[in-house]
């Protein structure tokens, strides 16, 4: 059985299935070498109880003979986030197991420290030192020989993207064998933690590595302590563990992680030789550059503006016009239709083609107009991050995400929100804690717009001035950092440590970019489709039962009377649930029509853009935060709209605004 992550670990697993489990600290490259072992029959999945992914597959090298395991990324397995307690409850739940412990070459320190929990709790590993190639570039060398008589465990340098050491590495498998590196603790934490080992149950993984976890201050350990021990077990723990923390001034986890670094470095300074290098190349000036407090910003605008055309434009414009228009509008739908007319019951001809069919609106949305889109903003985003941009894009909006309470890996969900918020939601889980990625759901689904609706947006107030620009960006981003700064101060829960590695600046492998494309089209359209025709399924019955033209006949008195709207406009604002930008192009076909002036203009633009999230949106924070958060987010979401575009109507109008 499985428990949640946050609160409850297993060390119990009725699996006894042979497994290899990869394990590393993020951006090591486990996924590519988890691609190389397993071929491309895997399935990704979250681990029970949480919003983190778990990818499995089976082995490809030894007829399928072992289920596969990538854990997510992680820097020590004493938890400070979701995906670290994910993989340390991973390891500590699986039985048969040998880690193949993926590490960075060119920072062998950080790995170590992995390496040495491992090593406590005795499962079978093999060391694999990934980027070697990278590592000699930087005048690194390390002596794998001596590395492995140290730790007592098979050592291999692999440099995956290239597909290289790989075979070695399934053939050091053979040679899997618990590390007998062992960091000597303080006499005093000695005892402890064979004091606390020995009142503990027998477990899958040593008791000591367990009795570690606790002295370090592991707290996600606590309610398993309470189902498999006494009361009297647990006090008798407590009291060891508080009579060891009277022994030192520092916290009995820093004392821990002292001894480990000063072991680790001790080890490093053995086996890796260092060659000064000072040529710079072209990579790191670009590196640097893309991170500079000053300069990185004219670089992050041209970054930008590439993606704005290759996504916005040739991805939104002639890719979606040709899919819509040519490959559905005139073969896929008309044949649809023409065989839906043979049916003799005109409800079912009504769901599959009519107003709100799920052929006609639901697949043809879905097919033709996201997808495009969405597969085009995974192959930007996926040489992004090969390029190694994404981690120095953090870094220079940690500041101002700092102040909403997260920290600057929140940008990633925010540009890709700029594409599909629909997907952007489901990033939110590379957020490391609850409390941020709350708010991160909340904020993309108040503030950040669609590249489709960004499109439209764009085109209506290109036909106003300049200043509307202006003022329709400083309202978005106003109520964006109020809205941040206040949920950060009102939504429970801890904001994490913003540590990330920033991996050296390189050119994209096509084959690496492409693979990973193709896995995020195929999770969209596993995810993601199913969740379009179920709103547009929605939209019919409400349609049909008059659900929708009431609640047109509800919000017209807002509009009219609070926003100064004309009332046509109501309708765009409610098929703005079933997609934003829907209801953005009917405040388009207003302005054409010559219903809305500078000022409704502005104001409608303000009230879509803030207005409660789609409907396939709202059922993926749904999925990922559960339906009374994501009916709270709602609910708060559409009077601040309104609020706000109230408030901007009543100012542009005392402004006398003409556009």
């Amino acid at each position: 059985m499985h428990h949640r992550a946050d609160d409850k670990v297993v060390l119990k697993d009725s699996v006894s299935e042979p497994t290899i489990a990869l394990v590393g600290n993020p951006n090591v490259g486990k996924s590519v070498i988890f691609s190389l072992l397993t071929g491309k029959y895997v399935t990704v999945s979250n681990y029970p109880g949480t919003t983190v992914e778990i990818t499995k597959g089976t082995s490809s090298f030894d007829g399928g003979g072992h289920r596969v395991i990538d854990t997510p990324g992680a820097n020590s397995l004493t938890p400070r986030s979701e995906d670290e307690k994910v993989t340390r409850d991973l390891l500590l739940s699986q039985n048969s197991t040998t880690i193949i412990q993926v590490a960075d070459s060119k920072n062998l320190r950080r790995s170590l420290i992995l390496t040495t929990q491992i090593a406590e709790m005795g499962i079978p590993m093999v060391l694999a030192l990934n980027m070697a190639d990278e590592a000699k570039s930087a005048g690194i060398h390390i002596d794998t020989k001596k590395l492995s008589e140290r730790i007592g465990t098979p050592v291999v340098e692999t440099i995956a993207t290239e597909k290289r050491g790989i075979n070695k590495l399934i053939a050091s498998l053979a040679a899997a064998a618990a590390s007998t590196l062992r960091v000597e603790q303080h006499p005093r934490l000695k005892v402890a933690r064979e004091k606390i080992a020995g009142i503990l149950p027998e477990t899958p993984v040593s008791r000591e590595a367990v009795a570690s976890m606790i002295l370090a201050g592991d707290h996600g350990l606590d309610k398993w302590l309470k189902t498999n021990c006494s009361e009297a077990e647990i006090g008798a723990i407590r009291a060891v563990v508080e009579n060891a923390q009277t022994h030192f001034r520092e916290p009995l986890a820093y004392v821990i992680g002292k001894r480990r670094l000063d072991y680790i470095d001790s080890l490093v300074a053995d086996v890796v030789r260092i060659e000064r290098k000072e040529n710079t190349t072209w990579a790191k000036r670009v590196g640097d550059l893309s991170q500079h407090p000053i300069w990185g910003i004219p670089v992050l605008l041209f970054v930008l503006y590439l993606i704005y055309l290759f996504v916005g434009k040739f991805a939104a414009g002639t890719c979606v016009d040709f899919i819509e228009s040519i490959v559905f509008g005139e073969y896929i739908n008309p044949a649809v239709i023409w065989l839906v007319s043979k049916l003799p019951v005109p409800l079912i001809q009504d769901m599959l083609v009519g107003k709100f069919g799920l052929v006609t609106m639901g697949l043809t949305y879905a097919i033709a107009i996201v997808l495009p889109i969405v597969g085009f903003f995974f192959l930007a985003f996926g040489i992004l991050e090969d390029t190694g941009y994404l981690p120095r894009l953090t870094i220079m909006a940690n500041r101002i995400f700092k102040v909403m309470g997260m920290n600057g890996k929140a940008v990633l969900p925010m540009v890709l929100g700029l594409g599909c918020d629909t997907m952007a939601t489901l990033t939110t889980r590379i957020l490391d804690t609850k409390k941020e990625r709350i708010i991160a759901t909340f904020l993309l689904a108040l503030a950040i717009p669609c590249s489709a609706q960004m499109g439209v947006i764009l085109g209506m107030l290109g036909k106003i001035a300049m200043s509307a620009y202006m003022i329709f960006i400083v309202v978005i981003v106003l109520q964006m950092l109020v809205v941040g700064f206040l949920a950060g101060k009102l939504v429970p829960g801890q904001t994490s440590d913003f540590i990330i590695e920033i991996p050296p600046f390189r050119l994209p492998k096509i084959s690496n970019v492409l693979l990973k494309t193709l896995a995020r089209v195929e999770w969209f359209l596993k995810e993601a489709v199913p969740l379009f025709l179920l709103g547009t399924f929605v939209l019919f019955v409400a349609d049909k039962i008059g659900i929708l033209g009431a609640l047109v006949k509800v919000a017209e008195p807002v509009v009219v009377k609070f926003l100064t709207l004309p009332p046509e406009a109501a309708v765009a604002f409610v098929m703005g649930f079933l997609r934003r930008d829907y209801g953005a192009a009917g405040l388009y076909r207003l302005q054409e029509a010559g219903l809305l002036d500078a000022t409704q203009s502005i104001v409608s633009l303000v009230v879509i853009t803030l207005f409660i999230p789609c409907i396939a949106n709202f059922f993926v924070i749904i999925k990922e935060q559960g339906l009374r958060k994501a009916v709270a987010m709602t609910a708060l979401i559409f009077p601040l709209a309104v609020l706000t575009g109230g408030i901007v109507n009543l100012i542009l109008r005392a402004a006398h605004y003409k556009g």
